[in-house]
């Protein structure tokens, strides 16, 4: 089998212990949301900005960290945290409330990184400074939502920039040591496997810090179920989606950190495909194939 450098095994060999991620809530909205670009956003994202089980914004940042913990405590015992901003835009509204924020986060004992969900073309002048201030006093990353490489699925799902804008971009990140995170989704619409393999041969060529792959699922409270109503595209099953993301794994370099390797919806929300909700049934198969593939080889 072809082993891969998972969250867990990363996190657990820099840290020397269990890292647990809480998801929380920097209270910001997206330029793809607000009118700035459009009202409507990317067509799979959710009513709270792919942020589903982050913590809540009418909450304190401190209140937050303490239910996230809380929750997640029942699955992981940890006392090492890193705290992922992680619904909308998290460099775009006041950058000096924003650092602020970021600053006052990463002073806590508990907290050892700090993660940071974007879009390449929200890292202005301002932003750029403030990472590379972050950058030097903790464990940081940003998170870019990629998706495709493909621009005719970029103008579909109204991502709001080019591929060669998010090109430009995450050269800014390079050139500077921050490090960054790419977001993939397979079974976006009307897309063939060979436009999912040309996204992860870009993936390979950036070689990111980190990347986590998605299975496409629709989400009731999204524009992308408006228009599966009215459009019926086909969806990946099951097998489809395993086999690509080992794929994707037999391709990627080792040292590239693979955060997921399926999504994770809001299962009372979810319209399709329905094998999306088992997640764990996802990632067992995903093993299972790449142990076939080892035998295979061997």
């Amino acid at each position: 089998m072809r082993r891969f450098l998972s969250f867990n095994d990363y996190f657990k060999n820099k840290f020397n212990g269990k890292v647990v991620k809480l998801s929380l809530d920097a209270g910001n909205s997206c330029p793809n949301r607000d009118g700035t670009l459009s009202f409507k956003g990317c067509i799979f994202c959710s009513e709270s900005g792919s942020g589903d089980f982050a913590g809540s914004r009418f909450k304190s940042i401190d209140e937050q960290i303490e239910d996230q913990k809380k929750l997640l405590s029942k699955k992981w015992n940890s006392n090492k945290y890193i705290a992922y901003f992680q619904n909308f835009t998290n460099t775009y509204g006041n950058i000096e409330e924003l650092s602020a924020l970021y600053n006052y986060v990463i002073d806590r004992d508990d907290i050892v990184g700090l993660s940071i969900a974007t879009r390449a073309d929200c890292l202005s002048d301002k932003v750029l400074k403030m990472l590379i201030d972050l950058n030097k006093k903790t464990f940081l990353w940003v998170e870019l939502g990629l998706q495709t490489t493909n621009e005719d699925t970029i103008s579909l799902i109204n991502r709001g920039y080019s591929h060669y804008s998010f090109n430009e971009n995450i050269k800014v990140l390079k050139e500077h040591d921050i490090k960054f995170l790419t977001h993939v989704i397979f079974g976006l619409p009307y897309e063939n496997k060979q436009d999912m393999i040309n996204t992860i041969e870009y993936v390979k060529d950036i070689h990111p810090f980190g990347v986590k792959i998605h299975s496409l699922y629709i989400q009731k409270n999204s524009p992308l179920y408006k228009y599966y109503l009215e459009n019926n595209f086909p969806l990946l099953e099951k097998n489809e989606y395993v086999k690509l993301v080992c794929d994707a794994i037999d391709m990627l370099p080792k040292d590239i950190v693979i955060h997921r390797l399926t999504g994770d919806p809001d299962k009372k929300k979810l319209v399709a495909p329905i094998w999306c909700a088992d997640k764990l049934s996802v990632i067992s198969s995903i093993d299972k194939e790449l142990k076939n593939r080892w035998n295979v080889l061997k």
